[in-house]
């Protein structure tokens, strides 16, 4: 009988708990707490989004332009426009600022192959493979598929012109430089591709194959 109403007792004290919590979450929102809460920093983060209005700024923009005059971290500035004028201006001027040495000369070659020898050809010569004419065979289909054409020659053995004039064997540090920086014709510009660090590697590189 004890146990019984021992038994009663827990669970009448049971009910009361949870009809209490019932309540109280359903209570006034205005005055219910809201307890407890992890990291409430990582909801609420002190930083401002990008694309957020910021009173700290005159113009209420979190996205500040960068003030007149600064450079970023890590740029390397190049003072010549990619014109014919400042091409000329480039080849007498500038000059590569690397040493010559057996490491810079394989990091060019490495870098001249993955980004130039598809068209300039391993050798210089203007015989890489985009632009030999190639055809698709198969069951269905026989065409010629798209090809490029060549590129002058590096190699001062094949006497090739550039196309702004001068042999392509006599092209300087500046003229190869700006013409990988920019790009010429059909040659896309390889500024985003290679830092001005490797784009000098390749310098050294080409200026290698203009003695063939």
């Amino acid at each position: 009988m004890l146990a019984m109403n021992k038994m009663r007792f827990l669970g009448a004290v049971g009910a009361a708990v949870a009809i209490a919590a019932v309540v109280t979450a359903c209570g006034d929102k205005t005055t219910r707490s809201t307890g407890w809460e992890f990291s409430r920093n990582m909801y609420d983060p002190i930083g401002y989004n990008p694309d957020q209005p910021n009173a700290n700024f005159k113009d209420g923009k979190t996205a500040q332009v960068p003030p007149p005059g600064t450079v970023p971290v890590g740029f390397e500035r190049f003072e010549y426009a990619g014109t014919n004028e400042d091409y000329e201006r480039a080849g007498a001027e500038v000059v590569n600022p690397l040493a010559r040495t057996e490491a810079n000369l394989a990091q060019g070659k490495a870098l001249y192959l993955v980004y130039c020898a598809v068209c300039h050809g391993p050798e210089g010569a203007g015989d890489g493979p985009i632009t030999k004419d190639r055809r698709l065979e198969s069951k269905t289909e026989s065409r010629a598929l798209e090809n490029y054409p060549p590129p002058p020659s590096y190699r001062r053995s094949d006497g090739a012109n550039s196309s702004r004039g001068g042999l392509m064997a006599d092209l300087t540090d500046g003229k190869i430089y700006h013409t990988i920086t920019y790009g010429l014709n059909m040659m896309g510009s390889h500024a985003s591709q290679l830092s001005p660090e490797e784009r000098w590697k390749v310098v050294m590189y080409v200026r290698e194959l203009q003695q063939k």
